[in-house]
C-alpha cells in the first residue's frame, strides 16, 4: 500500500501522538467510574477518542489522493505563536481585556487579509463575550484591567 495523501496521513499521525501523550499524562490520576468520574476520566477517554480520529484520518490517506504537503507558513507559526505568549504573559500584569486585545490584534496578524474594520467587530465581540462567559459566567478571578 502507498500513501496517497501525505498531508492526511501525517495529521493522522499528529493526533495520534497527541492521544497518546493525553493518556501518558493522565494515567496518574485515578479514573473513577462514568457515575463517578475522576481526574484522570476525561483526558484518558478524550485521548482515546483523538487516536481513534487520528486512526481514521491516517487510514484515510492510503485511498484518497491528497495535494501534497506545501512549504510551511511561517506567517501564521510565529504571530499565533507570540499571541499565545503576550496573552500568558500579559494576564497577571494587564489584566483579562488588555490580554485578549493582545491575543486578537496578533492572531489577526497570522492572516493576510485582515481588514481593519471586521478586527474591531472581532475585538469587541470576543472581549464582551469573554468577559460575560469567564469572569461573570463562571466567576474567574480575573482582574479585567491593570489598575482594577
Amino acid at each position: 500500500m502507498k500513501i496517497r495523501s501525505q498531508e492526511d496521513f501525517w495529521t493522522g499521525a499528529m493526533f495520534i501522538g497527541f492521544g497518546v501523550l493525553a493518556i501518558a499524562l493522565s494515567s496518574d490520576y485515578p479514573m473513577g467510574s462514568a457515575r463517578s468520574m475522576g481526574p484522570g476520566y476525561f483526558p484518558t477517554y478524550l485521548g482515546i477518542l483523538i487516536i481513534v480520529l487520528g486512526a481514521a484520518l491516517a487510514g484515510r490517506a492510503f485511498w484518497v489522493d491528497g495535494e501534497g504537503i506545501g512549504a510551511w507558513g511561517w506567517r501564521p507559526l510565529l504571530w499565533l505563536s507570540a499571541a499565545f505568549a503576550a496573552f500568558g504573559l500579559l494576564i497577571e500584569g494587564a489584566g483579562f481585556v488588555l490580554a485578549l486585545l493582545a491575543l486578537i490584534v496578533a492572531s489577526s496578524l497570522a492572516g493576510r487579509d485582515t481588514r481593519p474594520l471586521e478586527l474591531l467587530i472581532l475585538v469587541a465581540l470576543l472581549i464582551t463575550g469573554s468577559v460575560v462567559l469567564f469572569v461573570y459566567g463562571l466567576e474567574l478571578p480575573y482582574r479585567l484591567f491593570p489598575w482594577s
